[in-house]
């Protein structure tokens, strides 16, 4: 492996770790159904595709 080889692989995980906070308290706040930056552009697009499906979001799984 050369030296853009080495290069790639450290601004891979340097990228990575410095994802790892903000990405992990994204995903604790939409797992505990918290509002979060992407609620309002996203929720739209989550009801008609729960529209379309004929999904009820509030009901369980069977």
């Amino acid at each position: 492996m050369n030296v853009f080889g080495w290069l790639q692989v450290i601004l891979y995980v340097a990228v990575l770790l410095a994802l790892v906070k903000p990405l992990g308290a994204y995903m604790a706040r939409v797992y505990q159904g918290e509002r979060t930056f992407l609620t309002r552009l996203l929720s739209p697009l989550e009801r008609f595709i729960c529209r379309a499906g004929r999904i009820q979001p509030d009901s369980d799984m069977g």
